[in-house]
């Protein structure tokens, strides 16, 4: 996997993935930035929730639960002192669809916690407290 990330000016830069996709990162203006776009921090928060919903969706579809929409809710805390790393964060899905069981959403949520998610995993692997809980909605 490899991407590059751009200095553009102040705290803004544009990262480029090896697929080919950008996106603008940029800091609060008190910092140099415009704020422009998300934080780095926000990124690698955003891309956990982005690995983590992808296995979870991915199970449920495959144990033909009917889904009809998914979010994960991402709540992070980071350390006062330099470096500001994430100290704890928890994963909150919400799944909504029809006549959904209960042990299968559960499933799914634990085999990304446990097996899939590599950024939640690698996190935790990092001594990060990561948690993960979900709600079912009928609709």
């Amino acid at each position: 996997m490899d991407a590059t990330v751009k200095w553009v000016d102040g705290a803004m830069f544009v990262a480029e993935s090896g697929s080919g996709h950008t996106v603008v990162m940029d800091g609060p203006e008190d910092l140099g930035g415009r704020n422009l776009g998300p934080r780095p921090m926000e990124m690698l928060l955003l891309g956990t929730g982005g690995c983590a919903i992808y296995d979870v969706i991915s199970m449920l579809k495959k144990s033909r639960q009917s889904v009809r929409d998914c979010r994960v809710e991402l709540q992070a805390e980071r350390a006062d002192a330099v470096p500001a790393v994430f100290t704890r964060m928890n994963l909150h899905f919400v799944v909504t669809g029809e006549a959904l069981k209960e042990a299968h959403v559960k499933r799914a949520v634990e085999l990304s916690a446990e097996k899939y998610c590599s950024a939640s995993i690698m996190l935790g692997a990092a001594g990060v407290e990561v948690t993960h809980s979900y709600a079912i909605e009928e609709g």
